[in-house]
């Protein structure tokens, strides 16, 4: 526990663990996280985003709250918490509630336990999450569990094991699909699940009676002291740092005092806008008031008229409050609360609804404020006070001192109130449209006295539709008023076509769509109060009734099926068992190093780059001067400083270090400053100069390419058959098109490297987050003039990769090099996640263009298609063409892939890397097709896929096919036939929600061997005297569980325990020239690899077991070491037989090939474009499994990447190739609620791969495609909407269906009379 409390005399005074720590003169600039990480050595708090937007910097603070007479505890984002905000505070971080070496805490040891840890960056923050809920609730619901994590994030998991594992802490532990577990599993409290198919049998991954107990009575207890200090008299605060002055003043009095002395002062109280805006937007407050403890701000009063709020109560407290309020009042007396209790569930994360104060949430007058058009449309008063003048006023923006918000209830009924917001992502985004609605009705009737709507992301402030609420007084509620404020709305709330937010039709469409779910509900409601009163009105119709239903959050539960180790198996052979992640439980204490945790060493410099922000210009002059007088800075880095040669790149020496005269793109690194600090580093980076001659023409999307011939040589086609006489042959021919949209990566540990210099003979060590240690070597010596035998690159662990840091973490690795290499000292950088969004690229943004022939009965007989990618400014790692047939015998085909480029960052190798826009586009055709013939799309993919035997268009036989026991047991699994009936039964009985089903295979190549000299791997193996052995290969472990699998392979192999057996790290100076860690192929290659050297060594020791057969390993060991026998050994392996040739299309491109298949089913609300996904369920073929939890693990997480892909994210460029979506507030990933309420994963059984090590299969890759079910599922539902308007046939859905897309393609009359209006 740290115990911070702050004096007048501007120290900070910490005690950790008993020890006091002085921080003289604090810092307001610092936040808590650097102040963890950097002064204290506190590494296990992580930093994700520098936003609040990911959780990975999550912390626990404790205070003593005088207002409330009690001790708090929170969880808050130590990113955005100020160091001088901690005043009489103890922070708790993940180090302080236990550790490896002494003693776990339950909450750690549950996540790691239960297979929730696989990269582990975000694993600390999410520990700290749950252990912040423990505190406060040591008997959570799922629901409390389910909310706790609205502010936190987890590229890898998938997010399931995580809440499998907290669920046992709950007291509600609802469905766990755990066929028998006894922790609140539906077969012991009667709840069944709809579709359940007993007859799977479901084996534990974990054993959950191993878990620790809870016992609270154990908790570190809130320091005594601090409850002496903190019940005294408080005097102002004042903390002068380099640029900032903070005060912290006690009273009103002092607070308008101060705000007359600096009228310009940031009033901050959770510092979640001002952090940001200093942060991001290079805004400068010099005065910075912390009224957080004034007590006139804090009041909380029951008044006639409703709640008197303060202006720095925390969105927290006052959900607290409301809640307690409804409960206690009348239902007509709280219709106002509850609309803002329904704003609060969606309002950011858990961590920043904390600390976020009501009055600042007012004060920044956002146009897209959740809570203002609630406060508007209630009539809120809001009290305002400067030095000697005190003021009401509705709510709006002010630039003097909120004083409270009053938050009205009426004594009177006949009041109905919602509010809604409509975001991209339900938890923790930034609202689209939100809008707050009230009307009152004249006694007993259903005639509107007053009425008025509210609404946010329409104009720049909150606005009211005044007209609209005019034109519908004393009318009755009934479906003349509601076509009259439809067509008011229509036209009142009106948008520019280039409105900042674009959407402009999707947002006109949603003011109408939630005024007619705000009609329906107040007809419900209104029809059933009146009817008490004896009045009779009409009820909404049943098939309206779920456009009134708020959205909820279910409980998810979940199946994992796979095939056990039989009777009988040696306990000490952990081949094909679920053991735990090697690092998992060092990830939960924060216990395991990442590079940017390593300690400084003494003189280190940090590094912050400078780009570019033209996308297609020549630079003409860089001015530094007010850079480098920036205070701490050392030097500015650029093409001049680089000894060897600026030329760079993964395959081809198309890109440079540092652009010499030239950008393409935005975001291409002219520079770099280094200084004492990465704030001082920073802020050089941000007062560089540079003018630019901006070039033409600006190339951004593939349609300016296709426009400007703008294409990467050479354009590849593969043909099989006869295309043309295949179009003569079918019955019909169907032309279609789809975009597929970019991206981003989203590792929670973005781009880091170390560059220390040695000293002598040019050598270098680098400490890289990279999936390519030898190519970050090569280029590194490259660019530093030096042989590759000066370099040396050690990867121990990565917060994740995906594909992103194959290729890309090279463009940062020798920036930081050369740097070092210029200053002649040690050189840290790690991006922010602005910085890496911006410079590194994404997964390639595809458009396609597909001509497909078919019979009556639905087979394919021709296909030609054209698939362009957005390469980017380089050509890196481009190629899709191997899978643009997906599972389908198409007898006649032809693909033609086109690399564009353009002036955006090159984009990069992602999970898939091509293949799963490739098959998707194959999807659209195939669901196309099926909507044209008017068959079952299910029917006609199955009649369509391949068979044993067949051949590929690239001329490869299949073999050991498996895609068809896939589609069989998923069809099973997920009980198709009667989800399908029950489908169209929910269909025919709802007009507002719709349901979609959808089964699709998947059919990747998890070896692509484009470049034949990657596939192949070696290793390095040495046995000790002691018996222990030192395990290195040329695999990175980025949260796959890479290396427990080799430690797997070399146990069996050796028949020792995995206990003997450690990995270090991997670097070049043992394992040499080893090839990237990506296409899945790690596993197969690195295990063969350690494979061929632990049987090298078992051959030199097989003379003394022979001697001495009762002995055992050390014995052995022992003796061959006396016999001065060597026992290290270096292990090495090559795929055989691979090769292809385009222009013959003949050769074995891929070893084996990888299936799947999967089945789900979602929900869509036609009125907001919103979905849910209610079930999925996988079957993928993995071979014979090295370990099934990771590869049930590796299935989930890429599934999950693969819904972001096809349903949510979206990256967003100006048409000068601006990045607007540079970090988690602009750019969603899924988050925890994004997950299928039934979630059920099967691994294939008896299905060995004989070509790969212990008969497994690669599966990384393979599973992200399968998300695309869901893609069609949501257009299976759309398809069903579009029928209520008689509306048939194909249509175009782009990818990802985003609300947006999914709204506007449910054509109905709203659509309709936006359209008819603006134009459309």
């Amino acid at each position: 526990s740290l115990l911070v409390y702050c004096q007048y005399s501007q120290n900070v005074f910490s005690i950790i663990n008993s020890v006091q720590i002085t921080e003289k003169n604090a810092e307001p600039e610092k936040t808590l996280l650097t102040y963890l990480r950097r002064n204290l050595g506190l590494t296990g708090t992580k930093l994700g985003c520098a936003e609040g937007g990911c959780g990975a910097c999550t912390v626990m603070v404790s205070k003593y709250h005088p207002h409330q007479n009690q001790i708090i505890h929170y969880a808050v984002n130590a990113c955005l918490a100020p160091l001088c905000s901690l005043h009489h505070c103890a922070v708790t971080t993940v180090e302080g509630i236990g550790s490896v070496a002494s003693k776990l805490h339950p909450v750690q040891e549950r996540i790691a336990k239960a297979h929730g840890s696989q990269c582990g960056f975000c694993t600390p923050g999410i520990v700290m999450s749950m252990y912040a809920l423990l505190r406060n609730n040591p008997q959570p619901s799922m629901h409390d569990i389910q909310e706790a994590f609205q502010g936190n994030l987890c590229r890898c998991t998938g997010y399931r094991p995580i809440l499998e594992g907290y669920r046992t802490f709950a007291k509600d532990g609802g469905c766990c699909g755990g066929k028998g577990q006894s922790n609140g599993c539906c077969l012991t409290n009667g709840h069944t699940q709809e579709h359940d198919n007993s007859t799977l049998p479901a084996q534990k991954l974990y054993d959950q009676s191993e878990f620790m107990p809870l016992d609270p009575t154990q908790e570190i207890i809130f320091p005594p002291e601090l409850m002496v200090l903190s019940k005294q008299p408080q005097r102002e605060l004042r903390f002068a740092g380099e640029r900032v002055l903070w005060i912290q003043p006690c009273s009103l009095e002092e607070l308008l005092e101060l705000k007359a002395t600096y009228p310009n002062a940031k009033l901050v109280v959770g510092n979640t806008e001002v952090g940001i805006e200093m942060k991001f937007k290079n805004l400068l407050y010099p005065v910075i008031l912390a009224p957080a403890y004034i007590p006139e701000l804090n009041i909380i009063q029951n008044t006639q008229d409703g709640i008197q709020v303060g202006a720095s109560v925390t969105l927290t407290v006052l959900g607290d409050v409301l809640r307690a309020a409804v409960k206690k009042l009348p239902a007509h007396q709280t219709e106002v609360f509850k609309a803002v209790l329904e704003q609060l569930r969606w309002f950011a994360g858990q961590q920043i609804r904390n600390v976020a104060a009501v009055g600042g949430n007012i004060m920044t007058a956002s146009p897209i404020s959740d809570l203002n058009p609630v406060f508007m449309a209630a009539s809120c008063k809001l009290t305002v006070m400067s030095k000697g003048t005190t003021f009401f006023f509705h709510v709006q923006g002010s630039k003097v001192v909120a004083f409270h918000d009053l938050i009205q209830n009426t004594e009177a009924e006949g009041q109905y109130f919602s509010a809604f917001k409509q975001s991209p992502r339900k938890e923790d985004d930034i609202a689209i449209v939100t809008c707050g609605m009230n009307v009152f009705f004249k006694e007993q009737s259903n005639i509107v006295q007053s009425i008025r709507i509210s609404y946010g992301g329409m104009a720049p402030v909150t606005v009211l539709a005044t007209a609209t609420c005019n034109r519908l007084l004393n009318s009755q509620w009934n479906e003349e008023l509601l076509e009259e404020a439809c067509t008011s709305l229509a036209e009142e709330m009106s948008l520019s076509p280039s409105a900042p937010g674009g959407m402009v039709t999707y947002r006109r469409t949603l003011t109408i769509s939630l005024f007619y779910k705000f009609f329906l509900n107040v007809q419900h409601k209104l029809s059933l109060d009146l009817r008490k009163e004896g009045v009779t009105v009409e009820d909404v119709r049943p098939e309206y009734a779920t456009a009134t239903e708020l959205f909820q959050l279910d409980s998810p539960s979940s199946v994992q099926l796979y095939q056990a180790v039989p009777p009988g198996h040696n306990s000490d052979d952990v081949v094909g068992q679920p053991i735990m992640h090697l690092s998992a439980l060092k990830q939960a204490t924060g216990e395991a190093i990442y590079c940017d945790d390593i300690p400084c060493y003494e003189n280190e410099l940090h590094l912050a780059l400078v780009t570019s922000t033209k996308a297609h210009a020549l630079i003409k002059s860089i001015d530094t001067s007010d850079a480098l007088a920036v205070p701490g800075v050392v030097a500015f880095i650029s093409a001049k400083d680089i000894p060897g040669s600026n030329m760079t790149g993964p395959v081809v020496y198309d890109e440079t270090v540092f652009a010499d005269d030239k950008v393409t793109c935005v975001g291409h690194i002219v520079g770099a400053f280094v200084a004492d600090t990465q704030a001082h580093a920073q802020r050089a980076a941000k007062a560089v100069k540079i003018s630019y001659e901006e070039l033409q023409p600006v190339i951004v999307t593939i349609q300016d390419a296709i426009a400007n011939k703008s294409f990467y040589q050479p354009v590849r086609s593969i043909e099989r058959g006869d295309v043309a006489q295949g179009f003569k042959d079918s019955d019909h021919i169907l032309h279609g098109k789809m975009h597929i949209g970019g991206q981003e990566q989203f590792y929670l540990e973005t781009n880091c490297t170390l560059a220390v210099p040695r000293g002598e003979d040019g050598e270098m060590e680098l400490f890289v987050s990279t999936q390519s240690a030898s190519k970050t070597q090569a280029l590194v010596a490259k660019a530093l003039g030096v042989p590759a035998n000066r370099v040396v690159c050690r990867v121990k662990r990565m917060g994740g990769g995906f594909g992103g840091k194959e290729s890309r973490s090279t463009i940062l690795s020798t920036v930081v090099a050369v740097a070092a290499h210029t200053v002649k000292r040690p050189v840290r950088c790690m991006l922010d996640r602005d910085e890496d969004m911006l410079v590194t690229g994404g997964r390639h943004p595809f458009f396609g263009h597909y001509k497909v022939g078919y019979m009556n009965n639905g087979r394919v007989m021709a296909l030609e298609v054209r698939l362009y990618s957005n390469a980017g400014n380089s050509l890196d790692l481009s190629l899709a063409l191997f899978h643009m047939d997906n599972s389908y015998n198409i007898p006649n085909i032809r693909g033609t892939g086109y690399m564009c480029k353009t002036n955006l960052p090159s984009n990069s190798a992602f999970r898939g890397f091509g293949g799963p826009q490739g098959m998707m586009i194959a999807e659209s055709w195939m669901s196309d097709m099926a909507l044209s013939c008017g068959l079952p799309a299910e029917e006609v993919r199955r009649m369509n896929m391949y068979k044993e035997g067949d051949f590929t268009p690239f001329n490869q036989r299949l073999d050991q096919f498996t895609i068809d026991r896939c589609w069989e047991e998923c069809m099973q699994l997920s009980d198709f036939n009667k989800r399908k009936d029950a489908v169209e039964q929910y269909n025919r009985q709802h007009r507002w929600t719709k349901r979609g089903l959808s089964i699709i295979p998947t059919n990747p190549f998890p070896l692509r061997l484009q470049i034949i000299i990657r596939k192949r791997r070696l290793s390095l193996v040495l046995v000790y005297s002691d018996g222990s052995v030192l395990l290195t290969h040329g695999g990175t472990e980025m949260g796959q569980g890479l290396h427990t699998k080799m430690v797997q392979v070399a146990s069996k192999t050796l028949g020792i325990p995995c206990s003997k057996i450690h990995i270090t790290e991997t670097s070049t100076n043992t394992v040499p020239n080893t090839s990237p860690t990506a296409a899945s192929a790690s596993s197969d290659l690195n295990g063969m690899a350690i494979y061929n050297a632990c049987q090298t060594l078992l051959q030199r020791l097989q003379p003394y077991k022979d001697q001495n057969p009762k002995g055992c390993w050390e014995d052995w060991v022992k003796a061959a070491y006396f016999n001065r026998v060597n026992l290290s050994a270096n292990g090495f392996y090559k795929t055989p037989d691979l090769g292809y040739d385009f222009e013959t299309n003949s050769g074995r491109p891929f070893n084996y090939f990888s299936y799947g298949v999967a089945v789900s089913e979602v929900e869509i609300d036609c009125l907001t474009g919103s979905h849910k996904n209610l079930h999925t369920s996988i079957v993928m073929d993995v071979g014979k499994s090295l370990n099934p939890a990771l590869d049930i693990g590796q299935v989930e997480g890429g599934f999950m990447q693969g819904l972001g892909l096809f349903t949510l994210e979206e990256l967003r460029y100006s048409p000068d190739g601006y990045l607007y979506t540079r970090g988690p507030g602009m750019y969603k990933i899924p988050a925890f609620g994004d997950i299928p309420i039934e979630l059920k994963v099967s691994l294939l059984r008896d299905a060995p791969n004989e070509k790969a090590i212990f008969s497994s299969k690669a599966v990384g890759e393979p599973p992200l495609f399968l998300a695309a079910s869901v893609f069609y599922a949501i257009k299976d539902a759309i398809t069903a909407a579009r029928a209520e308007s008689n509306l048939t046939g194909p249509f175009r859905l782009d990818s990802p269906a985003t609300p947006e897309r999914i709204r506007n393609a449910c054509e109905d009359k709203f659509t309709k009379l936006v359209c008819s209006n603006f134009h459309c």
